[in-house]
């Protein structure tokens, strides 16, 4: 598939790859990513974003789950929390257009997957306050109908160096993009680089880590810090049924669902 990919396309390689990513140069010199392991509908986010907050999309065979966009920089690994929290937040207000009739909605795949953990309640190593907690409020936010596309899984390792007209700008890469609501979006960012709220460098417990961020994304969202709250609690405890056999992603899952309520 690689092989006819660059022959169709035109493509010549420009490095090693870094997993399903590689480096390539098209036929006019311009330097781009080839990639291969697309999710679905990506392809149709990044044309609607058309470069704006989010890496540009050049060329897509959603059949073959492979894109062909720019070449970006490095991610956030080197921003401190509060401003890495205020820089996808801000990317938030551009990406959250209005929804495409062609994406999935968020209260379905919500909805499908709160039916999997209520048949899994039992034995689901979460609390059974917070997995009824979660069903509970999964039920009312998805009851309003979707008002924006979401990225759906944007932290810190989504979020590259870039540039328009001349001046670096951060762009979000990989969507995983439904119609839903904006007040999702948080959970990754604080699940994400988790290690570092107990790093000897950091201020405060976990939890005073943990509630900065939210607070950051809140904040400079300019969102509801309630329905915020909610879907944060809701999306942990979704993701630690998804993820119950690892322990340490599970802990974490709970420990921000706790923290975001304290």
């Amino acid at each position: 598939m690689l092989a006819t990919l660059l022959t169709d396309w035109r493509l010549g390689l420009d490095g090693d790859a870094d997993g399903a990513l590689l480096p390539v140069t098209t036929d006019d010199g311009t330097r781009a990513t080839l990639r291969l392991d697309a999710n679905e509908h990506e392809h149709l986010a990044l044309q609607r974003w058309r470069g704006r907050g989010a890496v540009q999309l050049l060329r897509a065979d959603p059949s073959r789950h492979a894109l062909l966009v720019e070449r970006v920089g490095g991610d956030l690994a080197d921003a401190w929390d509060v401003e890495a929290c205020q820089t996808v937040a801000t990317l938030y207000g551009v990406l959250h257009v209005a929804p495409m009739p062609q994406l999935r909605s968020q209260a379905d795949l919500v909805g499908q997957r709160a039916d999997e953990l209520r048949r899994d309640a039992r034995s689901v190593p979460v609390p059974r306050r917070l997995v009824d907690q979660a069903l509970a409020l999964a039920r009312d936010l998805t009851a309003d109908p979707p008002t924006a596309v979401l990225h759906g899984d944007l932290h810190f390792g989504q979020v590259r160096r870039g540039s328009r007209d001349g001046e670096d700008v951060w762009l979000a890469i990989a969507p995983r993009p439904v119609n839903g609501d904006p007040h999702s979006e948080l959970e990754p960012m604080l699940r994400h680089r988790f290690d570092e709220y107990a790093a000897p460098w950091a201020a405060g417990s976990v939890r005073d880590g943990i509630r900065q961020r939210f607070h950051t994304l809140v904040d400079t969202a300019g969102l509801d810090e309630d329905r915020a709250r909610d879907w944060v609690v809701v999306r942990s405890v979704l993701h630690a049924h998804r993820v119950q056999h690892d322990r340490d992603q599970v802990t974490a899952c709970i420990t921000v669902a706790k923290a975001v309520q304290d």
